[in-house]
């Protein structure tokens, strides 16, 4: 297919890089040029100046980019994709946003005779590279018929959630669940050391029980290492776990284990690791610990 891919961060650079790859002829828009010059030259695809020249012609457009905020820059106005698309053209978003953004964007879409989904990931920049992302989608069925082909070439699974809008609030439900593990996994691998355990012994242990989890397996070694400059940014957790926790002020619902994790997320940023990794909570409490506790 035609297609286009706008923002080439951590994610949207190797996402467009596999679309590449699978045959697609690729056109990509970033905010700073010469990264899409760069990926042009590396996939062998098209860089344009802005998102509505990025989007002219094409049958599918991409995207993933910061917020909501940067959401509606590259969609709307004079140079925003929607401007350059054709009548039945589909845009899918992959930016983790609100689902308040995804119905909005939905609609002005749909005054245009444009397709929209919301199809926020899971997997980190690891799962982006390897091409193995979970793709989580709000939108209709002939939509997601069409675009999941597409999309696999970067993903291990691809799932439509309901309309527009159900893609973001699910990758809201990973978000919080992801939160509580990981400071669980930190306060129980701090426990080990200060028990005088061997923290790996004990992890090649419960990791066979109930306590396994993604996090487990793929963060233990690093946290003990104290290793953080990699990963999933506490800066992007912090900003979807606002997303999350003004989604349930809407909706009723309870999050108190979400909403202390993300004040400590931010006791992690005043420790100046607002881009380590979200499995730093364990550096949070290991100072603690060195500090007696206090």
């Amino acid at each position: 297919m035609k297609v286009s891919f706008l923002g080439l961060g951590v994610m949207g650079y190797p996402m467009a890089g596999h679309l590449a790859k699978a045959g697609h002829e690729v056109t990509v828009y970033n905010r700073t040029a010469a990264k899409a010059e760069k990926w042009a030259t590396e996939f062998g695809g098209k860089a344009a100046a802005t998102p509505k020249d990025a989007a002219v012609g094409q049958e599918i457009v991409f995207a993933c980019v910061g917020n909501d905020d940067d959401l509606r820059s590259i969609t709307l106005g004079d140079d925003g994709a929607f401007a350059g698309m054709s009548e039945g053209a589909l845009f899918v978003d992959h930016t983790t946003a609100s689902a308040e953004v995804a119905r909005e964007l939905g609609e002005a879409a749909k005054a245009l005779n444009i397709g929209f989904m919301d199809a926020p990931v899971s997997g980190g920049q690891q799962g982006a590279e390897n091409g193995a992302l979970t793709v989580m989608v709000g939108g209709s069925q002939a939509h997601f018929d069409r675009a999941a082909p597409v999309i696999d070439a970067f993903a291990r699974a691809c799932t439509l959630m309901g309309e527009v809008g159900a893609g973001q609030l699910t990758k809201m439900v990973n978000q919080i669940c992801i939160a509580g593990l990981v400071e669980a996994l930190s306060e129980g691998l701090s426990f080990a050391r200060a028990a005088g355990l061997d923290a790996h012994k004990v992890v090649d242990v419960i990791s066979k029980g109930a306590a396994q989890s993604w996090q487990m397996e793929n963060r233990y070694k690093t946290m003990l290492a104290d290793e953080f400059a990699h990963g999933f940014a506490v800066d992007w957790m912090r900003k979807d776990l606002s997303i999350c926790l003004a989604e349930a002020r809407k909706n009723g619902s309870a999050l108190p284990i979400t909403a202390a994790v993300d004040q400590l997320y931010g006791e992690v940023q005043s420790m100046g690791g607002g881009r380590w990794d979200t499995s730093s909570l364990f550096a949070r409490l290991e100072a603690m610990r060195q500090r007696g506790g206090k």
